[in-house]
């Protein structure tokens, strides 16, 4: 996937509605791979980012993942 991306550094500052969908998908990806990592607040934003992937109709490819 190529397009103009931003990273989660200047994402922060963004709202999740304002991401594009490349950028949720991207960074859910990311985030999925490295969740044995991740401190309670990575878990708790990569849940932001499910959730707002969920709000738009999309799929998470989150088969397990529970609300």
């Amino acid at each position: 996937m190529y397009f103009n991306e931003r990273n989660l550094q200047h994402l922060q500052d963004v709202q999740l509605k304002d991401w594009k969908i490349e950028e949720l998908e991207l960074h859910h990806q990311t985030m999925s791979d490295l969740s044995p990592w991740l401190n309670a607040e990575g878990v708790s934003y990569h849940h932001k980012i499910i959730d707002e992937i969920k709000r738009r109709g999309g799929d998470t490819g989150d088969t397990n993942f529970t609300d």
